[in-house]
């Protein structure tokens, strides 16, 4: 990429929307790192420590907020998540696309951050379609997927704070997408400075 910096791409959606496969999908490219959150949630069967998240105590967290060790973070069905800074701009600096899978409250801290970020929201075909998937998951109490889905209908606001919006009917769709989106935003102008520089110095 002309050793530009990287990019940092910001997907939410909704819980059941699909966006944990499409990102584990997307790190399949090395051109991309994704950034790890930390959460005070139990982990689910499959999770592991330092690969899905930092798993901590809710105190532990909290101390993370004083010292300002995080990028965004949110309370989100009473856990809480963020996104600790050094990772991301170590990244960046060495020209990797950083991935951030967080919820909408989160990637708007972001975007103030970092106002070059790319913000994509991923949604079901349909709320039917989004609760049936919450069911076959099998990991949530009823009540827990009821407020899951009224969180999802809450979050539709604040998608024209986002670049873009993906309709997640096939994980490959999307993905290519993703993709084709991140290669375009490599090309805007805004973000070839250091290229402008060096044919200026020539």
């Amino acid at each position: 990429m002309n050793n530009t910096k990287g990019i940092i791409v910001v997907i939410s959606g909704p819980s059941g929307s699909g966006k944990g496969t499409i990102v584990n999908e997307l790190i399949k490219n090395e051109q991309y790192a994704l950034s790890i959150s930390a959460t005070t949630r139990k982990p689910r069967i499959g999770e592991k420590e330092g690969i899905h998240y930092f798993f901590m105590s809710k105190e532990e967290f909290l101390e993370m907020i004083n010292k300002e060790e995080l990028v965004e973070w949110a309370e989100f069905c009473d856990n809480y998540y963020g996104t600790p800074k050094s990772y991301i701009e170590d990244k960046i600096n060495k020209g990797k696309d950083v991935i951030l899978e967080i919820e909408v409250q989160g990637a708007l801290q972001v975007k103030k951050i970092y106002p070059e970020a790319i913000l994509i929201f991923i949604i079901p075909p349909s709320l039917t379609e989004l609760k049936n998937r919450l069911l076959k998951r099998g990991t949530e109490t009823s009540e827990i997927i009821e407020k899951r889905l009224m969180r999802a209908v809450e979050e539709l606001d604040f998608v024209k704070e986002y670049d873009y919006l993906l309709v997640n009917d096939s994980i490959d769709n999307v993905v290519n997408e993703i993709n084709m989106i991140i290669k375009t935003e490599h090309f805007k102008a805004n973000r070839r400075t250091s290229l402008i520089e060096k044919i200026k110095k020539e």
